[in-house]
């Protein structure tokens, strides 16, 4: 089967289209002003071209569907529906804290622990095995202290992601490493889409939301006189 994967939960606007289990073209850009508005067509458009096919050659459409930034997601989730309502295809949503951690399964790690940003001190946080992958905890938003994971100490903990950054200055347990330049990507979605694929393990495109796990905050404008 091909799959459309779209990734826009963080600052890493991320497309793929792959063939089975193989990736036919990726086009991703992580940017620190979160261009999915801009680039996310552009990226589908390049992929498509990229992998020599065509939209109606597609049988599917995978997204990452969250935690991560309320905007990206829903230009994401606005999209794939577009494309399985049109091409009357099926989709498929994954949890984007997964695609963080396959690149680092069944190495030293005994438990990996992808942290996105989440602004402030907060961080949109879940433990997998670090050789199953098996998620271990419910996906949380979490305010990060000095004891936060202390339950885990002992083991040896490969924390990656955008919010690793902040749990490096303020972690106190042995035993843990962290990559800070990890972001969830497309091509990442390709292993557990094509399982749900073959499981018929499909969303309702019509009701279908965003995993937002926080209520979405804007920016008040100042008032101007």
């Amino acid at each position: 089967m091909k799959i459309l994967h779209l990734e826009t939960s963080s600052k890493n606007c991320s497309v793929a289209i792959s063939q089975g289990d193989e990736i036919l073209c990726l086009c991703e850009e992580v940017s620190e002003n979160y261009k999915q508005s801009e680039s996310l067509h552009t990226f589908v458009e390049w992929a498509l071209e990229g992998a020599g096919i065509s939209l109606q050659d597609l049988d599917a459409v995978s997204l990452g569907k969250g935690p991560g930034s309320y905007t990206g997601l829903r230009i994401a989730a606005a999209s794939a529906k577009g494309f399985c309502f049109g091409l009357k295809i099926p989709l498929i949503a994954v949890n984007s804290l997964k695609t963080m951690i396959e690149p680092f399964l069944n190495k030293e790690y005994d438990l990996i622990i992808p942290l996105l940003d989440a602004r402030r001190m907060e961080v949109y946080s879940a433990v997998f095995d670090g050789k199953s992958g098996e998620m271990l905890t419910k996906t949380e938003a979490k305010i990060l202290e000095e004891n936060s994971y202390e339950e885990y100490s002992g083991k040896k903990v490969l924390f990656v992601g955008d919010g690793a950054l902040k749990a490096k200055d303020i972690l106190q347990f042995p035993g843990e490493d962290f990559k800070e330049d990890v972001f969830p990507s497309a091509k990442y979605l390709i292993k557990e889409a094509v399982d749900k694929f073959n499981n018929n393990d499909f969303e309702d495109v019509a009701y279908f939301e965003p995993f937002y796990l926080k209520d979405f905050q804007g920016v008040k404008k100042k008032k101007t006189s």
